[in-house]
């Protein structure tokens, strides 16, 4: 009951936070209407919270119920070569349906003891590659008509880098020895989790009934005024003046600047746009298809982290504790870039 009310008082302080961001960003920077206002900040909130519900019960229900080793199946000799186990497992099949769901139940066994802090990170950031198949039908067909070979060639090689990192970090859990000491931790053949042992659907939902409300207030917390905060910056134009500055002071030797430019700013301005501009330079003659290639890994690797701060921060933040979430979003943002200039380099070097 303490609890409840402690979180209750720290919404409330959080409300406030965000009103007054709403206020004094607004106010004294770029005018927004109250259509823009509700269309870009008040419905995409609102719907970000209704997906992290969901997706938190959605793992609350895989936990409750066992399904923890049916999910572990498919992923469970990579995972058991590299000592991540079959709850990590687990999350990671999740992670092909919901990035939520699965980070929901990586923090939950974590909470529990059931895995470590390592083992959270390194599957976190081998979920990246579920997440690439996750929105891979809808960019596929979007950008390959923008850009044609150039945009095949990009995927190839986006999803090479997606797969170099993975087997990396399976191969560091295998050789990361504290990944293989069960110390303290809960063991995965405990009676819980045994299949055939499952909670009734009553008690499945009194739980989501008891733990959800708790887990949602504790997240609504950080995500309104994150999010509130990132809306205003990006309202006053915060993120288009850091890739301005970054596009302008690039000085590359193999590219038209202005060209690369433009693709950048594109790709900061909407997802979309950047290959539509990239693939009108190359179809206009100013990028030949190897240069186009190379401008959208360059605005992959430049404007993408800005957007991924952008857009997935509030979430992170607020599912984890603003310090891990922060933590997780910039590392994974590090071995992303790491791993795309290393195939880029490659195919720079090759084509």
């Amino acid at each position: 009951m303490k609890k409840k009310k402690n979180q209750k008082k720290q919404l409330a302080v959080s409300l406030i936070i965000t009103l007054m961001l709403v206020g004094g960003g607004l106010s004294t920077g770029r005018p927004v209407d109250t259509a823009t206002l509700v269309n870009r900040l008040f419905f995409p909130l609102f719907r970000l919270m209704v997906f992290i519900t969901l997706g938190l019960a959605a793992g609350q229900v895989i936990e409750a119920t066992g399904w923890t080793r049916q999910l572990s199946v498919v992923a469970r000799p990579f995972f058991r070569f590299s000592n991540l186990g079959n709850r990590c497992s687990a999350a990671f099949t999740a992670a092909f349906v919901s990035g939520v769901a699965a980070n929901a139940m990586l923090l939950e066994f974590f909470k529990q003891k059931k895995i470590t802090k390592a083992q959270l990170f390194l599957t976190n950031y081998i979920n990246q590659l579920p997440a690439f198949f996750l929105h891979l039908p809808t960019t596929f067909f979007i950008v390959v008509p923008l850009t044609g070979r150039a945009g095949i060639f990009y995927f190839l090689l986006t999803f090479s880098a997606t797969l170099l990192r993975t087997l990396c970090f399976l191969v560091f859990g295998f050789w990361y020895k504290p990944l293989a000491s069960k110390t303290g931790l809960i063991p995965e053949n405990n009676p819980e989790e045994r299949a055939g042992e499952r909670p009734g659907a009553q008690e499945v939902l009194n739980g989501i009934r008891t733990k959800l409300p708790s887990r949602i207030m504790g997240i609504a917390v950080y995500v309104l005024p994150i999010y509130t905060l990132v809306f205003v910056l990006n309202t006053n134009g915060f993120f288009e003046f850091l890739n301005q500055t970054v596009s302008h002071t690039l000085t590359l030797s193999f590219m038209p600047v202005e060209s690369l430019s433009v693709v950048v700013l594109s790709f900061a301005a909407e997802f979309t746009s950047g290959f539509a501009a990239a693939g009108a330079l190359m179809n206009a003659g100013v990028l030949t298809t190897k240069q186009t290639v190379i401008a959208l890994l360059m605005g992959n690797v430049i404007a993408f982290p800005l957007r991924a701060l952008r857009h997935q921060i509030p979430r992170y933040m607020g599912i984890f504790s603003p310090k891990m979430g922060l933590s997780l979003l910039v590392s994974g943002q590090f071995f992303r870039i790491t791993s795309i200039i290393i195939v880029g380099l490659i195919y720079y070097g090759v084509a």
